[in-house]
């Protein structure tokens, strides 16, 4: 068999018996197909699962670190890189798991990436970013519900999206999301939160079930489906962007941002580093770990006890 039929059979389990989101396929399809087009460029011969070797492990990360994207002529970042790779590893897995001969996926090195660094905000930008929101229109409403939201309850934006009118009990001001990996998680939103929803629910007169809509008057024909109007994550990036700079906030704020702040005012506040795993949803806690360095309470401590204060 070719390495050109059997990336679709693999695309297929990934999909069917690992449950992967039809997002991660379609990226795992990228990646793959660019590493098919990559090491057979030099060969008029079709690849074999046999013809994937080191020299042709080593061939393909030299090609694909001087890869170059035809549209904005920028290379791969390293952490780009790393992902064609984790594709390439699960594609060599699952030729081992059939008997299939190739390489060895444990051979498949991923580069040192630099650490992500975390933009948060602190609660005194939150609060300046929400002085921004005007109260007395439909749109001000559901766009400081979306925010409070967001920061209360560490939400990822597309889980937000998602979210319908009965997604979320105000009376108990909890719910439950499904995150990545198809994970159940609980959500916990305080009682400003909770009021900000039911003012913003309370002036509606739809009967649509989404959570949060779009007012936009050019909209498509209504779909069956009643989500016509619901909010994209694009959108709501739109939006949260738009009142960090009417707040004259310099940092790039993202819905992914507040996430963040949501999990650094918990660390700062003394929550622990295992329920903030939780509470994020965070498979792995060193994923949890990045925040740590900005939170850690004793490096504080220690820069008052023993750094040397200078005089006037």
């Amino acid at each position: 068999m070719y390495v050109s039929d059997l990336i679709p059979e693999f695309l297929e389990s990934l999909e069917v018996e690992k449950g992967r989101s039809l997002n991660t396929t379609r990226n795992y399809e990228l990646y793959l197909n660019r590493f098919y087009e990559l090491c057979s460029e030099d060969s008029s011969d079709e690849l074999k699962p046999n013809d994937i070797t080191p020299e042709l492990l080593r061939k393909y990360r030299l090609k694909l670190n001087r890869f170059e994207d035809s549209q904005n002529h920028e290379h791969l970042s390293i952490l780009t890189q790393s992902y064609h790779l984790i594709a390439l590893r699960g594609f060599l897995k699952y030729l081992s798991k059939r008997g299939i001969k190739s390489l060895d996926p444990t051979l498949v090195d991923l580069p040192r990436a630099a650490k992500k660094q975390v933009t948060f905000l602190h609660f005194d930008e939150v609060e300046r970013l929400l002085n921004e929101i005007p109260e007395d229109t439909e749109t001000g409403l559901r766009d400081r519900a979306i925010i409070e939201l967001l920061f209360s309850g560490g939400l990822r934006v597309s889980e937000l999206c998602k979210l319908n009118r009965d997604s979320i009990n105000l009376e108990r001001r909890e719910f439950v999301v499904r995150g990545k990996g198809k994970k159940d998680r609980p959500i916990f939103i305080d009682q400003s939160t909770a009021d900000c929803i039911k003012d913003y629910l309370g002036c509606r007169t739809d009967s649509l079930p989404a959570l949060f809509l779009n007012n936009s008057k050019n909209l498509q024909t209504p779909s069956t489906s009643g989500d016509y109007r619901r909010l994209t994550p694009r959108s709501i990036e739109r939006i949260v962007q738009g009142y960090a700079r009417k707040a004259g906030i310099t940092k790039h704020v993202t819905p992914h941002t507040l996430r963040h702040s949501f999990a650094t005012d918990l660390l700062m506040n003394g929550a622990d580093i295992r329920s903030v795993q939780s509470l994020l949803g965070h498979a792995n806690i060193s994923t949890t770990q990045i925040y740590t360095h900005v939170t850690d309470p004793h490096l504080r401590e220690v820069h008052e006890r023993f750094h040397t204060e200078t005089k006037e």
